[in-house]
C-alpha cells in the first residue's frame, strides 16, 4: 500500500517518532492514520501532496501511488500500478541526471533512487 510508505517516507524525513506528529501536521485526529495504514481511509490528493513534499518526494508521483490505493476495480488499480511504474523509472533516471550535473545532490539522489526503489 503506497499511502503507508508516503506516511513512512514522511515520518522520517520529518523525524518524527509517533503518527501522531503527522496527524497534527495533516490536522486530523490521530486514528485517522491507523485507519489509512489499515486501508480503511485513503489520503487525500491535497494531503499526499503535502506529505510528498514534506518527504521531498516528487507529488505527482504520491499522487499516483495514492490514486492506485484507492481504487477497488483491480484491473484499474493495476492500469494506476502500471502508470506509477512508468513514472517511478522516470523519477530514477532524473535522479541519475541530477546526480551527474551537481555533485551537490549525491546523498539527495541516493536518497530519491532509494525511494523509487522503495516505492
Amino acid at each position: 500500500m503506497y499511502q503507508s510508505k508516503l506516511l513512512d517516507a514522511y515520518k522520517k524525513a520529518q523525524n518524527y517518532i509517533q503518527d501522531k506528529q503527522i496527524a497534527h501536521d495533516l490536522n486530523m485526529p490521530p486514528p485517522r492514520i491507523s485507519e489509512m495504514r489499515k486501508g480503511k481511509r485513503y489520503l487525500s490528493d491535497e494531503e499526499a501532496v503535502f506529505l510528498a513534499q514534506g518527504a521531498n518526494i516528487d507529488p505527482e508521483l504520491a499522487m499516483l501511488g495514492c490514486h492506485a490505493d484507492r481504487n477497488e476495480n483491480p484491473s484499474i488499480k493495476a492500469m494506476w500500478a502500471n502508470i506509477a511504474k512508468k513514472y517511478n523509472g522516470l523519477g530514477i533516471t532524473m535522479a541519475y541526471g541530477t546526480f551527474m550535473l551537481t555533485t551537490d545532490g549525491f546523498n539527495k539522489a541516493i536518497e530519491q533512487c532509494a525511494l523509487c526503489i522503495l516505492c
